[in-house]
């Protein structure tokens, strides 16, 4: 799948047509789905960590591989003691470098400086056949990505100076490319006011009721700074601590948030023209139908190769 990011105006011109008949007093039900209003190879699918589960996370190496498969790989950005910015996702070393000592384990990305940090192995955690995949900073990322326009990257922000970044994505013509994600709103309209031609990914976690009061926040601005949003979604067996209680739905409700208030959300967002996303955490093949009949446009994914089967299922189901 050629995954690439849509032009905005086209984008919009297509939610615009889809809200056609669809009006807010209508009632509310699974009326919508993605693949009458955009092409397969237009769907945004983001591979966690770099390409979820088929790779050690935040390298060259998955990001290659995210490419290859026509996903837009998600780097998680930090910057070293010494000031160079590099893909990492956790707090410290504990988790994914493999034997590292105690007092290494206390550490963290901002704690080393590039070079220590380079010789740090970040694949043998994974498997054997990863060993030896090292950290490399975001400009070598951002150089495999210049001239290529068809390369797009998701920089989920957690430790970072946004006018050193803004001047490494403008440094390699990469601003139409990536999309800036965070949890919190007031990252992304910074990143908006230095790089506007950039998208944007709110990701949003919690029951129905705290959804909902974030929901109303953004709404009340219309949205201003978002051009995406994603929900986690995870359907009731999910057995992760992270999860949130199962909200009450009928019993034929596969997911813990109900499905009215998933085609509820869809609803709204197409109509401030922003793209919903949502994040299953499930490798059940299964979800990504009940989710795209539910208004879902775009995914992102720890099972890259399970989404990408599904959706293109999906597409070739005659009908609705």
């Amino acid at each position: 799948m050629n995954a690439r990011l849509p032009d905005r105006l086209a984008v919009l011109t297509l939610l615009a047509a889809a809200l056609a008949g669809t009006a807010s007093g209508d009632p509310i039900r699974p009326d919508w789905n993605v693949r009458e209003h955009l092409p397969l190879e237009k769907i945004i699918v983001q591979g966690h960590r770099g390409v979820g589960n088929l790779a050690e996370e935040n390298t060259v190496e998955a990001f290659e591989l995210a490419w290859k498969l026509g996903l837009y790989p998600e780097s998680d950005l930090r910057i070293t003691r010494d000031g160079v910015i590099v893909p990492f996702h956790d707090n410290n070393f504990a988790r994914v470098v493999k034997g590292a000592s105690p007092e290494l384990k206390k550490k963290g990305v901002k704690d080393l400086t590039y070079a220590e940090l380079s010789r740090l192995d970040v694949g043998a955690y994974k498997g054997e056949q990863f060993r030896g995949r090292r950290v490399v900073p975001m400009a070598t990322i951002f150089e495999l990505m210049r001239g290529r326009p068809e390369r797009h990257l998701y920089m989920d922000i957690k430790s970072i100076e946004f006018p050193r970044l803004a001047a490494e994505v403008r440094k390699y013509g990469l601003e139409k490319q990536v999309v800036v994600a965070s949890r919190k709103v007031a990252e992304l309209r910074e990143w908006k006011a230095l790089v506007p031609e950039s998208e944007t990914l709110l990701w949003m976690h919690g029951n129905e009721a705290e959804l909902r009061r974030d929901l109303a926040e953004h709404r009340a601005t219309k949205y201003a700074g978002i051009t995406q949003l994603q929900i986690h979604v995870y359907p009731k067996e999910t057995k992760d601590t992270w999860a949130p209680p199962t909200d009450p739905s009928p019993a034929d409700n596969p997911f813990r948030l109900r499905n009215a208030f998933l085609l509820e959300v869809g609803r709204e967002l197409r109509a401030h023209g922003v793209i919903f996303q949502v994040f299953p955490y499930t490798d059940s093949p299964a979800v990504y139908a009940q989710l795209l009949d539910l208004g879902v446009m775009s995914f992102a994914t720890d099972y890259p190769d399970i989404t990408l089967r599904a959706l293109r299922d999906y597409y070739a189901r005659p009908g609705r």
